[in-house]
């Protein structure tokens, strides 16, 4: 076959667009219920797609939860095998007001397509797709084996792919593990991620008088729920960023001289960054760097509160009730269990008198860290460089893909960590977005990276 794939993906620009619009405008939002049909609908499109690249086997799988989709190609006899893992779910949108436009109805303005899921990560999962058309198109074969697995519940914690993978070894038997849901720092500066960040969460109700009081007539006579809930949530930092909680950081491990260097390289522009936020100044823990404690050190964060009146003009009540959503992002030596259970001693040691204080425990996730000197990884960066013209950087990232970690445990296998996203780019937030100069150089990059894998020694 004479063209490349280079030129293949130029010439099916447009019609991959098109196809691209078509995944996006499914609404499979995976935490609500009504959208489970959606879902659904967004895994079925995806097998059809795997498909049409010429991926056999291809089947969407059930779990208890929502579905996976699985396919392979494994004619490459000799050569390494290839685990491509994506989530086809998305974050819900709310709130609807702040979008510029439909969230479902995508379009490309400034250089950037514009929805629910571009960068999070059906853009990603997509380009994955588009890569193996492209060199099964051209060349007629891959030049490893291939095999995808593609799953509906990243966005609420991945409840249900760990027993998934542990019932599929066997299936799922591979050298490596490429996972596209991190990104770059900026455009033109290709990053491959090396680590990740865990997770754990709760809720905290706090439950006052049976229900909202006058402020009149008990103001000054009665706890107020919500001022409880301040005066809890406040206990939780000091008034540079640390985080109080007994035994936090007690197995934090300090970051090594060749990670501390290589962020020194990677210096972010916070004047840049806090112009781009609208905030008048950064803040954090204090003694690092802007870069360090959004990647290798551990986070609480303050995800939601709720209490009272909210609606327009003035009620005035001492709310009942208040509730609180709090997330920590962990590094490597913090068990999610463990640093749960130091943030429920917390929470009662600090409970304010007059009320009654109850947690919910959501979404646990390790973190992660491959050595960043695999050979695995160090031919993607060769990958980026080819396709970018310019050298890669290596950094951890701040987010969690709880499923990494099990990945690791399961299958006891490298991950790479492959992204293409920008920070910028508003995943989960309104006005969700990805930069076309990412997709198609991120296109290129796939294909440029599996051929580099060929000389990957076999596990």
């Amino acid at each position: 076959m004479s063209q490349t794939y280079q030129q293949y993906l130029k010439e099916h620009h447009e019609q991959h667009l098109e196809e691209l619009f078509d995944f996006l405008q499914i609404p499979s939002i995976s935490s609500l219920s009504e959208h489970q049909p959606d879902v659904r609908k967004a895994a079925e499109w995806l097998k059809a797609e795997l498909g049409k690249t010429g991926l056999e086997h291809t089947a969407v799988m059930e779990t208890k939860g929502n579905p996976v989709v699985y396919g392979d190609w494994l004619h490459a006899d000799g050569k390494p095998t290839v685990l491509i893992y994506g989530h086809y779910d998305v974050q819900p949108v709310d709130p609807l007001n702040l979008w510029k436009s439909d969230p479902f109805k995508p379009e490309i303005r400034d250089g950037k397509i514009f929805a629910r899921g571009v960068s999070d990560d059906k853009g990603q999962v997509f380009m994955h797709i588009k890569a193996i058309e492209a060199l099964m198109e051209t060349e007629g074969e891959l030049p490893v084996n291939i095999k995808v697995l593609f799953e509906g519940e990243e966005e609420i914690g991945s409840p249900h792919l760990a027993p998934f993978v542990e019932a599929h070894q066997e299936l799922l038997k591979a050298d490596l593990i490429v996972v596209s849901d991190t990104g770059m720092p900026e455009l033109g500066k290709p990053t491959i991620c090396y680590g990740l960040r865990g997770l754990c969460g709760l809720e905290i109700h706090v439950k006052g008088a049976s229900s909202d009081l006058h402020s009149g007539e008990y103001g000054g006579g009665v706890q107020n729920a919500a001022t409880a809930l301040v005066e809890l949530l406040a206990s939780f930092h000091d008034q540079d960023g640390r985080v109080l909680v007994e035994g936090f950081y007690d197995k934090v491990e300090a970051s090594t001289p060749e990670e501390k260097e290589a962020f020194a390289k990677q210096a972010a522009d916070e004047g840049q960054i806090q112009a781009q936020l609208g905030v008048p100044a950064l803040f954090g823990e204090k003694g690092y760097s802007y870069a360090e404690r959004t990647s290798v050190r551990p986070t609480l964060e303050i995800n939601g509160l709720q209490s009272g009146f909210t609606g327009e003009g003035l009620k005035t009540v001492l709310p009942s009730e208040a509730f609180a959503k709090v997330t920590c992002r962990l590094v490597p030596n913090q068990d999610p269990y463990e640093i749960l259970s130091l943030l429920k001693k917390h929470i009662e040691a600090h409970a304010p008198k007059g009320v009654t204080v109850s947690v919910t425990e959501f979404d646990k996730g390790y973190p992660y860290v491959t050595p960043r000197k695999h050979p695995a990884i160090q031919l993607c960066g060769k990958a980026y460089e080819k396709v970018y013209g310019v050298p890669v950087t290596y950094t951890r990232g701040g987010g969690s893909i709880p499923i990494v970690a099990e990945f690791d445990r399961i299958l006891n296998i490298p991950v790479v960590l492959m992204g293409f996203a920008l920070s910028s780019e508003n995943a989960h937030a309104p006005n969700e977005h990805f930069h076309l100069e990412n997709f198609d150089k991120g296109i290129q990059t796939i294909c440029t990276y599996w051929n580099e894998l060929k000389t990957l020694p076999l596990s």
